[in-house]
């Protein structure tokens, strides 16, 4: 941890790593990687927690273009924060790099008023907490890459969360960390431990685009997989919502939660008249430019 100390950034040649634990993305991780890739992030460590669907393939095959590790685990025991930061400590013995994100397959992180995030973050720090948006499903559009609004105010509670769209609610900032010093990653990647404890602040320019519902069919398979997480360890620290997204799948009510989720276009009028979401294309003019949004 020392060698905190000793790091030194060349703002001029700075390396950034992304590491993942993903597990049935096959909708979302190419446009992950390829997206990064474009924006800065040089290399990726990737934990595939047992996909049973084409991301491993995905992986494979991406992993020929970009430059990928693949970890396999397909244990259901869901220690997201151990392996989070067994990713991070890898990622810094194989590449060395001035900082690691510690990404999920939804988000997506875009520099403000820059080309690449190599130019917002050509300073030595100890970890960053990075502000953090859901964008929108709406009717009207097929792709998720389509979406132009984000919310800016968020309304909810945890309470409000049995009756209400729960993409109005409260998100939490995710990390970058350096590893040079660093200790480890905390639970959902929302912050981290570090030598330099008081090198820790929030970047206001750095922004996550958050799209953790695509599809009815995505939205399901997540579901699917937390269940399977809740049958093999009941005690999982899993949030509220998603034991009851859990509940409403066993119990074959899963489709009346997302029709609280997608918004109807009559609503989005409302949500904008009182600043709850506002319209953002940034993501949508960046999709275009790399290609992966026509």
């Amino acid at each position: 941890m020392i060698d905190y100390f000793f790091h030194k950034v060349d703002p001029k040649n700075v390396k950034i790593s992304m590491v993942m634990m993903v597990k049935n993305e096959e909708d979302i991780i190419a446009d992950n990687i390829k997206f990064h890739a474009n924006i800065g992030v040089d290399n990726f460590v990737i934990l595939d927690n047992g996909s049973t669907d084409n991301t491993g393939d995905i992986l494979k095959e991406l992993s020929k273009d970009y430059e990928i590790i693949i970890d396999y685990n397909p244990s259901k025991a869901y220690k997201q924060k151990e392996w989070m930061t067994k990713l991070a400590k890898k990622a810094k013995k194989l590449f060395n790099p001035d900082w690691i994100i510690n990404n999920d397959a939804d988000e997506f992180w875009a520099p403000k008023n820059a080309k690449s995030l190599k130019e917002v973050l050509n300073f030595k720090g100890g970890v960053l907490q990075v502000q953090r948006s859901n964008m929108l499903l709406y009717e009207g559009i097929n792709n998720y890459k389509e979406s132009e609004y984000r919310v800016i105010n968020q309304i909810l509670t945890r309470e409000d969360y049995e009756n209400l769209n729960i993409m109005l609610g409260k998100i939490g900032r995710k990390t970058i960390i350096n590893p040079h010093g660093y200790i480890k990653t905390n639970a959902g990647n929302h912050s981290a431990e570090h030598i330099a404890f008081w090198k820790k602040n929030t970047p206001d320019n750095i922004h996550i685009y958050h799209y953790p519902f695509r599809t009815f069919k995505q939205f399901e398979t997540k579901v699917k997989l937390y269940v399977e997480i809740l049958k093999a360890n009941p005690k999982a620290k899993i949030g509220p919502h998603v034991k009851k997204w859990a509940k409403q799948y066993m119990d074959g009510k899963i489709e009346e939660e997302w029709n609280k989720i997608k918004v109807a276009q009559k609503d989005l009028e409302c949500l904008q008249k009182f600043n709850i979401i506002k319209k953002d294309t940034t993501m949508k003019n960046l999709f275009k430019e790399f290609g992966l949004l026509k």
